[in-house]
């Protein structure tokens, strides 16, 4: 198959118009391309886009709410994001509500962190510190494929060892109290997988640098505002959007000199129809999704009254209990079943930012791992959960608005069985995602690319994915080897 038959009726065509999409699609218009970006639903977005999903004037986020790579991703530093939009940033990055009462926070300031945890503090900052230290060197190399050759490797080398050692069962040789494991283990937590391993403690240590580096970053008005800025460059540079347009197949797409696909490898087997080589098709048939998520929205009648009060600053709160407990949770749900106590991921943005709710009310934002493909609602699950370390939670709600994670994939379908990171997120998959090849964004099609979460560096808001792919595309396709200035356009 080739996608130039025929005389191209534009350079570049993007199908998906998720955060991923559009940079690529924004990447390709400023490198002087016409591009045309198809998107399934009626609005843009995916998994970084806002709606009003309980009551009016409460403005919640469909997947995505809060932005630890807003900052670091290279593709947004380029881009000029933090000059495009306004970005509120927490002096508590995420904080871990404890058995008892008490809590443990991750400041943006390493110092204070370490002075709050006590015994366990100097600890904290030997397995931090060197990598604070040179975070960018971190983002250059979790922002990219792991197999090539980092061009930092001793941050490398100190990343990787701390991987093993917070990924084996030596995971608490480190600390000899409670909180700093809980606090890790609440961050490790994202990857919806078995604890420990090394792809936990990765994404862990990647997200717990960045949120002592620079903070955890929550866009005012909601996660569109990332959307919206990508979206009125790429317009503002020629490029269109088509939407409420499913693509079924790739030849039904009009001609085009490049076609890049912000869908799952699943998708494109759909869509290439057999056409594809034997071994590639087995790669990606070979692919795995990984476990799921279901979410709650609330609206609040007030702030959550956390019993431990430092949880009110924080963007994030990780809430499960002990690592002990967390592991035994995402451990149930790694065998497929439904934990008895889960853990459960909370944001909390309108503490932040006052735009999101009515005066004096809030929303919230909360998901929990089940099995994939799961049908059954965790509103009590997730309830419960906080209120055990916040009572008098439940009478502050006003409302909630339930997916489970079938309807997560329903909603969004690159979220396979509710998988929001388009893909098991284990050691062998970072590397081999979705195949093991030098350029993984560049399929057997000509001209075509890969260019979602599927792909490296996998899940996250960060357009990298898209930005990798669409930089494989002008070099390969395109005659262009220098990266397009992205920067934001001045005044004259």
């Amino acid at each position: 198959m080739n996608v130039r038959r025929g005389r191209p009726e534009v350079d570049a065509i993007v199908v998906g118009a998720g955060p991923n999409g559009l940079a690529a699609a924004v990447t390709l218009a400023r490198a002087g391309l016409s591009v045309r970006v198809y998107e399934r639903e009626a609005h843009v977005g995916g998994g970084a886009a806002t709606a009003e999903l309980t009551l009016p004037g409460f403005h919640h986020d469909v997947c995505s709410a809060v932005h630890p790579l807003a900052l670091a991703s290279e593709f947004f530093r380029r881009f000029g994001l933090a000059e495009r939009i306004e970005l509120v940033v927490p002096e508590v990055s995420y904080g871990h509500p404890l058995p008892g009462g008490a809590a443990a926070l991750a400041y943006r300031s390493l110092d204070r962190t370490v002075d709050e945890l006590g015994r366990d503090g100097p600890a904290w900052r030997r397995l931090f510190a060197p990598l604070v230290d040179h975070a960018e060197q971190v983002a250059e190399f979790t922002g990219n494929q792991l197999l090539r050759v980092p061009r930092h490797p001793l941050t490398a080398l100190r990343f990787g060892l701390r991987s093993l050692e917070q990924g084996s069962p030596l995971w608490n040789i480190r600390f000899s109290g409670q909180a700093a494991p809980a606090l890790f283990t609440g961050v490790s937590a994202h990857t919806m997988r078995a604890l420990p391993s090394v792809a936990t403690a990765g994404a862990g240590l990647t997200l717990a640098t960045y949120a002592h580096a620079g903070g955890w970053p929550i866009p005012v008005g909601g996660s569109g505002a990332i959307v919206t800025a990508m979206v009125d460059d790429l317009l503002a540079h020629g490029g269109e959007i088509v939407t409420s347009t499913e693509v079924r197949r790739l030849g039904d797409l009009p001609p085009a000199r490049v076609v890049l696909l912000d869908l799952t490898p699943k998708a494109l087997l759909r869509l290439a129809e057999g056409e594809l080589p034997a071994g590639y098709a087995r790669s990606l048939r070979a692919f795995r999704y990984g476990n799921a998520v279901a979410k709650v929205d609330f609206a609040l009648n007030g702030p959550v009254p956390w019993r431990a009060e430092g949880l009110r600053a924080a963007g994030t709160v990780h809430v499960g209990g002990t690592r002990a407990q967390i592991s035994r949770a995402e451990n149930a749900v790694a065998r497929g079943r439904h934990a008895e106590d889960p853990y459960v991921l909370v944001s909390q943005p309108s503490g932040s930012d006052p735009s999101r709710a009515p005066a004096g009310q809030h929303t919230l934002w909360a998901y929990t791992h089940v099995p994939r493909g799961s049908s059954v609602d965790q509103t009590e699950a997730i309830t419960r959960q906080i209120e055990r370390y916040a009572p008098g939670f439940r009478d502050t709600i006003l409302a909630t608005n339930s997916r489970t994670a079938r309807e997560v994939e329903a909603h969004n379908p690159n979220y396979v069985g509710g998988d929001i990171s388009a893909g098991e997120v284990s050691l062998a998959q970072l590397i081999k995602r979705p195949v093991l090849r030098p350029d993984p964004w560049r399929t057997p099609l000509a001209g075509v690319y890969l260019c979602s979460s599927s792909t490296p560096p996998g899940p996250g808001v960060h357009g990298l994915a898209g930005w990798h792919a669409a930089l494989s595309a002008l070099r390969h396709d395109l005659g262009v080897n220098r990266p397009p200035d992205l920067s934001p356009t001045r005044p004259a």
